[in-house]
């Protein structure tokens, strides 16, 4: 299925192209909503009870991977690849007009598809969706989210979607106003909401794959750090329109905050971070120059021969400093 537009089902969908006796894991949400609980939401990529050996995962250790359930299979590996589950594409070049583009997406993010969640639960935590980005499901199993420059409303029994040509005309399609209740001081001002939106295809099309290789490469760092590392969940938070969680001993002083922006005002381009929540060393490591923190920003991840492994050592080297005596 190319077209990611349609109605979906992201764990069924997996389920049908592997083996029957295995269970499955992706990184997009799935129905049913959960309306309990901290989050409000299904944490897709968490083993929970599943038997380890059966258990098909998006990370490279443990348990049965994407890379094996598709080996020899070209139509397997074209759907794990288009939704980031391994075997992975290479990023490539930075669009054109990238940042002013960017900044309408995510105007987008937070006045629209998270004030469309926030107004039924008040939570406003969005995901990485195929192609580019959403909510987990609430409600009536709805859910709103952005494939390249479509945005789409699914619920239970129906789809429909829209290239919006205003905040406005995004907002009167899901049935809110629009809002700021998500936006953090680094987000792009609201402005004026019937003026045109720069959603360019190309744009939404390289962020649905930023935040697929973000959620790939986050995922498995958390899943490696074990039940003692205290991990939080996985979101793309809104307001700073980045993939992030924390993990690590806050009371020992070793707690942080691994995300992958595509970009602010400091850099036009994306970059991953590492954000202590104690302070940071003279390491040099520590190279952030906007934040108290760490940088690997994008021309190096694109030009790393593996771009995620790289981008995993740049994370565990946070964890060493962090663990250090």
């Amino acid at each position: 299925m190319n077209d990611l537009t349609v109605h979906r089902h992201p764990a069924r969908e997996a389920a049908t192209r592997v083996r029957p006796d295995w269970e499955v894991r992706v990184l997009e949400p799935s129905p049913p909503a959960v309306d309990d609980g901290d989050f409000y939401a299904d944490d897709p990529a968490a083993l929970g009870t599943a038997d380890p050996a059966t258990t098909v995962v998006p990370r490279s250790e443990g348990t049965i991977t994407w890379i094996e359930a598709s080996a020899d299979d070209p139509d397997v590996t074209a759907f794990a690849r288009a939704r980031w589950l391994g075997p992975w594409n290479r990023l490539g070049p930075v669009p054109n007009s990238y940042a002013e583009s960017r900044a309408d997406f995510h105007r987008l993010a937070y006045a629209v598809v998270a004030a469309t969640r926030h107004g039924v639960n008040g939570k406003f935590g969005l995901r990485f969706t195929a192609g580019g980005f959403g909510t987990p499901f609430f409600g009536d199993d709805r859910q709103v989210r952005v494939v390249g420059n479509v945005l789409v409303d699914q619920t239970a029994d129906a789809v429909r979607t829209i290239t919006p040509s205003t905040l406005s005309e995004a907002a009167a399609f899901v049935g809110v106003d629009p809002s700021t209740v998500a936006a953090e001081g680094d987000s792009p001002a609201l402005g004026d909401i019937d003026a045109p939106l720069n959603l360019d295809a190309a744009t939404g099309s390289f962020l649905g794959d930023w935040f697929g290789f973000a959620a790939s490469v986050l995922e498995e760092l958390r899943a490696a750090g074990g039940p003692d590392a205290s991990a939080g969940r996985l979101q793309l938070w809104p307001g700073h329109f980045d993939p992030a969680f924390e993990i690590g001993d806050e009371a020992a002083g070793r707690r942080a905050t691994f995300g992958a922006s595509p970009g602010d005002g400091g850099s036009s381009e994306p970059y991953l971070y590492v954000g202590p929540w104690a302070g940071i060393t003279e390491d040099p490591y520590w190279n952030a120059t906007t934040f108290p923190g760490a940088m690997m920003p994008y021309r190096a991840v694109v030009a790393a021969e593996d771009q995620r492994a790289a981008a995993l050592a740049f994370y565990r080297r946070a964890i060493e400093l962090l663990s250090a005596p």
